[in-house]
């Protein structure tokens, strides 16, 4: 079956006969790479003006850093509201006030005075925005790709990782020009073109084509009438000749038709039509909590839950643990950088191999979790500047694979199926928010108990093992394993022909023989 998309107006939604893999996809694809280097490579960039907005506002490091916590876990909190919205007013008008609400925070934040008015315009307002931007625009993606899904969500996603290589150092020599307020007043309006983005978002419609039976003529009801009579008369001259009478369905109670006898088998012209009008858009609910009853979601929803908290440690920590080692800032910073590019080949790469067929991408998926907790416990056991390099690039060539997938993986029938997808990213990233705000200060916490950095790489790389535990039971768990097991098909079998047995009344042969015989007096 070919792909087809009825042309509409510029607003109107794609209507296709079945997934396109392309199509107006690319053109989302490519919106939602400027999208992510917006919004997550904004994020990551942030730390450029940590050292400036602790000498304006006279403030420690640790309440600076709760600015991207509270903004991140604003984010994420607000992932059901984002599914909400989406589903009531669509994507495209949710992710451009998303992009005005981002704009207008970071533009606001310019002129703070305080490091709380920073916590209330980029922290929540520029939060908010961030998460009615990315979110929506990730999940309309996925719908408009099926085989080549993963390897185009992977691609369009390193958006942010050459968002992080870019930014930092442009924004840093655009501080040097016009200072730091300045600075954060063109990325405020910069990140304005996430409106132009969210209008490319048109919505698609999948609309297959029916198939119409064309009926037999029926007879006409004098004709029916007669050939019911004919055959009435024929079953009463039976019994006057000697032979046996036989029963057939038409003799049972409630049945009023006679069988036919069989003919020639007559031929069934399938026309295949098209509608090519609108169709009428189905009631959706706002947001869908019977996911929450799928135990390979539940599994999954853990899976991001702890994962999330070895997202963090590395690009927090990875600087001070290099100067603690006596390496110098300049160095220090080329390892952050290589481990930005690392994470660009790493989501290209699982794009590449999770686009393979036949592939159970769940257990690949699981694979990368494994071997990115086995990242974060080598990083204690680097001892120079080539250690922790080599350290880096690994972690983040598997942070990108892991990254990069997570969430188009619900679109995945192993855990909830694309119809689903959107109401389950919402509560996916929901639960994700609980560590995205928790991780942070863990770390920081056993850092300070123990006077070593080590601790905290430790602390993600538990939580990671966590995740992959709960990831390796999402398969078994659709699969029903955990379930009661039906009965089998013998048996089914069996118990329906009972029932069909004890339906039959026991007089319907007396029935017959009783008309029988009045008939013949």
């Amino acid at each position: 079956m070919t792909v087809k998309a009825v042309k509409m107006p510029c607003t109107a939604p794609n209507v296709y006969t079945k997934v396109p893999d392309g199509g107006w996809g690319w053109t989302i694809a490519f919106a939602f790479f400027f999208v992510e280097a917006l919004t997550y490579g904004i994020i990551k960039s942030f730390g450029v003006f940590f050292n400036d907005l602790m000498e304006s506002f006279d403030e420690t490091n640790s309440r600076i850093s709760w600015i991207i916590s509270i903004c991140v876990f604003v984010q994420t909190f607000t992932a059901p509201l984002s599914t909400v919205l989406s589903n009531r007013f669509g994507h495209r008008l949710v992710v451009m006030a998303g992009g005005v609400l981002i704009s207008t925070g970071m533009v606001t934040a310019s002129f703070a005075c305080t490091v709380v008015d920073m916590y209330v315009t980029i922290g929540v307002v520029s939060g908010l925005g961030y998460c009615l931007s990315f979110l929506p625009t990730v999940t309309i993606l996925s719908q408009y790709f099926d085989k080549r899904r993963s390897l185009v969500t992977a691609v369009a996603s390193t958006g942010e990782c050459f968002a992080v290589f870019s930014f930092a150092p442009a924004i840093t020599a655009l501080k040097e020009q016009i200072g730091w307020r300045y600075s954060l007043l063109s990325v405020g309006v910069l990140q304005l073109s996430i409106v132009i983005c969210g209008s490319l978002l048109r919505p698609i419609i999948i609309k297959e084509q029916e198939e119409v039976k064309e009926q037999p003529p029926e007879e006409p009801t004098e004709t029916k009438y007669m050939l019911e009579n004919e055959q009435t008369r024929t079953s009463i001259e039976s019994i006057d000749s000697g032979v046996e009478i036989t029963t057939s369905p038409s003799n049972v109670p409630g049945k009023t038709k006679a069988e036919p006898k069989s003919e020639e088998p007559k031929e069934h012209v399938r026309i295949p039509v098209e509608n090519n009008s609108t169709p009428p858009e189905p009631k959706t609910k706002l947001l869908d909590f019977s996911v929450m009853k799928d135990y390979s979601f539940i599994c999954y929803a853990f899976f991001g839950l702890f994962a999330t908290l070895g997202f963090f440690a590395p690009s927090l920590y990875i600087i001070p643990l290099s100067l603690s080692l006596g390496i110098s800032k300049d160095r220090s910073a080329y390892i952050l950088s290589a481990m930005a590019i690392a994470e660009v080949f790493g989501r290209v790469s699982a794009g590449w191999v999770l686009n393979k067929k036949p592939i159970r991408k769940i257990y690949i998926e699981l694979i990368c979790v494994i071997l990115l907790s086995v990242a974060l416990v080598a990083f204690p056991f680097a001892s120079d500047f080539w250690g922790l390099m080599t350290c880096s690039i690994f972690f983040g060539f598997m942070l990108g694979t892991v990254a990069g997938t997570h969430i188009p993986l619900l679109a995945e029938d192993d855990v909830v199926g694309i119809a689903k997808m959107s109401s389950a990213a919402g509560v996916y990233v929901f639960i994700q928010s609980l560590a995205g705000l928790a991780g942070p200060p863990l770390a920081g916490v056993l850092v300070d108990t123990t006077q070593n950095y080590s601790s905290a790489f430790y602390s993600c790389a538990a939580g990671m093992v966590l995740g992959a535990v709960f990831l390796s039971l999402v398969r078994p768990c659709k699969a029903g394993l955990c379930r009661r097991q039906p009965p089998c098909p013998e048996e089914s079998v069996a118990v329906a022909e009972a029932e069909l047995v004890l339906d039959l009344p026991d007089d319907f042969i007396d029935m017959d023989i009783t008309k029988a015989e009045n008939s013949g007096k």
